[in-house]
């Protein structure tokens, strides 16, 4: 029976969305095609309709659940333009640390990213820069340009960092993955008022 346009992109998004979750929730090595397959209410067979291969599928079920923060971030600053001090207690903070299955792409995917295919480093270069450019526009515009983007890369490879770490102790050291957060965003703190005031 054939599928029509309209179901066919709805079961492409229903794959994207479970793969997008079940990847950030357990990592890709972690997941199956036929566990996403499964979650989404489909075949395994529906899956490789639309994707060629798992490196096709977790590259762009990246890019889909990336698409979908940056959604949740520009709502979160709505009309505002949030200055950088609130964009940092936002990125580094116990609410991203401990949402799993809908946080960020970034932290969740950062350690795989490597072992995988070029179309996954190729979908997460392209969010880490686009991640930067939003940090990049919070700092004062008098601050160089130079200095924004090198405040900004640091920040968002920091935060990067600190979630996973803070993630790995947490069952065990909740106070050490606690600490972790606050020293990164004080130590960032730190080098954004330096830096700014240098110019």
């Amino acid at each position: 029976m054939r599928v029509s346009k309209e179901k066919s992109a709805e079961n492409r998004e229903a794959l994207l969305t479970a793969a997008s979750r079940l990847f950030r929730e357990k990592g890709i090595d972690g997941v199956g095609v036929a566990e996403v397959a499964k979650e989404a209410g489909l075949t395994h067979g529906a899956l490789y309709a639309h994707f060629p291969s798992k490196d096709v599928l977790a590259a762009e079920a990246f890019s889909h659940g990336f698409a979908q923060r940056m959604a949740g971030a520009h709502a979160w600053a709505g009309d505002r333009h949030p200055p950088f001090e609130e964009y940092l207690g936002n990125l580094i903070s116990t609410r991203l640390r401990d949402d799993l299955a809908a946080g960020c792409p970034l932290t969740a995917s950062a350690s795989e990213a490597g072992r995988q295919g070029p179309a996954l480093s190729q979908s997460f270069a392209q969010a880490f820069e686009e991640e930067v450019a939003m940090v990049a526009a919070a700092i004062d515009e008098a601050v160089p340009q130079d200095v924004r983007r090198q405040l900004a890369v640091a920040t968002i490879a920091a935060q990067i960092g600190a979630i996973a770490v803070a993630r790995a102790v947490a069952k065990t050291d909740a106070a050490l993955s606690d600490e972790v957060l606050k020293a990164t965003r004080d130590a960032i703190t730190v080098a954004f008022a330096a830096r700014t005031e240098a110019g």
